[in-house]
């Protein structure tokens, strides 16, 4: 995810671990910051409801090194918290980029050890509605980093390192009203303990209908899983819905879904309108550099924290992309509106039109993505590329929206399925996760008949 800088982050590393900073006299005796945390979600009305929580606490300058200049380092100090389970940071200007280095330690609940400082990906808002769109011109949008899975914990440390200039001039000031979010994701949702008597709608918000509905084709209201199908059903299926009767569509069998309501997503968060492009024609793969430090049985928590951060921390409308994959293979509906729609996601900022982002569940720069991951994106992009005649194997072309790669209004020709690279400048999705990228396009085009 980390945006290409042009100054030299190897100076800015070794400056910045070097920093003397405003730590406790002690590891073995911690120092809490009594300051109030600004809460939001059930948390902080004592809720029992399980939709989860954030807290915002305010970074305060720490101590550094005066040739850096005042203000070249904020933090946490070491304090207790509620509950959490991922961290980010935001501020206020979405335009403003992070230049240097974001660290955090946190405490486990169970096992109240610790952990060693953990990197937070600064450069996040290249995951983003596009210039000039809707959702990023309503004034809620906020800068942040990748968020990061850190399981049960309840203490918390941050440092942000201002990063120092190769050539000896100032130091970029850090964005202005810095923020660590703590985010609870609530509980696991509970299971149906049976139908209603007067039918599903009778225990549906009008978001979670809504939500549900332009998946009615494919699962019963309120499913928790859309089912696979074999290949023969699904062109079956695609043909129908063509009006047509024979012929041999392109397409890959559809794959088994774990919908919004199967992974617990609060329809009350997102905004409730659902807005669609007028196709798939590619495919943006992408990791949520969250980190690897989750059990499959956890990616639904993974999930709804990401969704809550992404929501109501960094103001984005909804969840980013338009799919999960966690590590094990599991496919997730992610932005509502619809798996087998052309819904406008917020994942590749200057190509959100016309195409669809995935996301992987972990971090792939140095550690090599799961076979059941890559083979799950190929299984995804067979049957959702199937639905819109496009070939994983191909090209297409899209205008691009803006980016620091192509100007607004470019045609760009790009891999169906690409990587977030080719359309931004990034590490996204992980120079191991971008290598799989074509198999992945072998293996999706197989899986179409190709």
């Amino acid at each position: 995810m980390r945006g290409f800088l042009a100054s030299s982050i190897g100076v800015a590393c070794a400056v910045a671990l070097s920093l003397p900073l405003a730590l406790p006299a002690s590891a073995n005796e911690p120092v809490y910051d009594a300051e109030a945390v600004s809460l939001s979600g059930p948390a902080a009305a004592g809720s029992p409801d399980v939709g989860g929580s954030t807290q915002s606490l305010p970074l305060r300058p720490l101590a550094s090194d005066r040739a850096l200049g005042a203000g070249a380092a904020q933090g946490v100090v070491r304090r207790d918290v509620l509950p959490f389970a991922l961290v980010g940071v935001v501020w206020d200007n979405p335009e403003a980029e992070l230049h240097g280095r974001v660290q955090v330690r946190t405490r486990s609940a169970d096992t109240q050890t610790w952990s060693a400082w953990q990197e937070l990906d600064t450069h996040n808002n290249e995951h983003a509605a596009d210039l000039g769109s809707p959702e990023r011109a309503d004034g809620t949008l906020r800068g942040s980093t990748a968020p990061l899975w850190v399981g049960n914990s309840d203490g918390v440390e941050l440092r942000v390192l201002a990063e120092a200039p190769a050539d000896r001039g100032n130091v970029p000031p850090l964005p202005k009203n810095l923020r660590l979010e703590l985010v609870d994701p609530g509980d696991e949702p509970a299971p149906p303990a049976g139908p209603p008597a007067d039918g599903p709608r009778s225990v549906l918000t009008a978001e979670a209908a809504a939500s549900w509905a332009v998946n009615a084709e494919m699962a019963p209201l309120g499913a928790s899983v859309i089912p696979e199908l074999t290949k023969k059903q699904t062109e079956a299926e695609l043909l129908a819905s063509r009006g047509e009767t024979t012929g041999k569509p392109y397409i890959g069998p559809r794959p088994r879904i774990i919908t919004r309501k199967g992974w617990g997503a609060d329809e009350k968060l997102r905004e409730k309108n659902f807005v669609y492009t007028k196709a798939v024609r590619a495919a943006f793969v992408h990791h949520s550099a969250s980190g690897n430090n989750y059990r499959c049985a956890q990616a639904p928590s993974v999930l709804r924290s990401i969704y809550r951060y992404h929501v109501k921390s960094s103001g984005w409308r909804d969840f980013g992309y338009n799919f999960a994959v966690d590590k094990c293979g599991n496919i997730y509906e992610g932005r509502a509106g619809g798996v087998a729609k052309p819904v406008l996601g917020a994942h590749t900022l200057g190509f959100n039109t016309n195409s669809m982002g995935i996301a992987v569940l972990g971090t792939y720069t140095n550690s090599a993505p799961p076979k059941a991951a890559v083979n799950a994106v190929a299984k995804l992009t067979a049957w959702k590329l199937g639905l819109y005649g496009a070939n994983p194997k191909g090209t297409t072309v899209l205008k691009s929206g803006g980016s620091n790669l192509y100007k607004k209004g470019r045609n760009v020709r790009l891999h169906v399925i690409s990587g977030h690279r080719d359309g931004f400048a990034t590490e996204c999705p992980g120079r191991r996760l971008y290598g799989k990228l074509g198999s992945a396009r072998s293996t999706s085009a197989h899986y179409q008949g190709r």
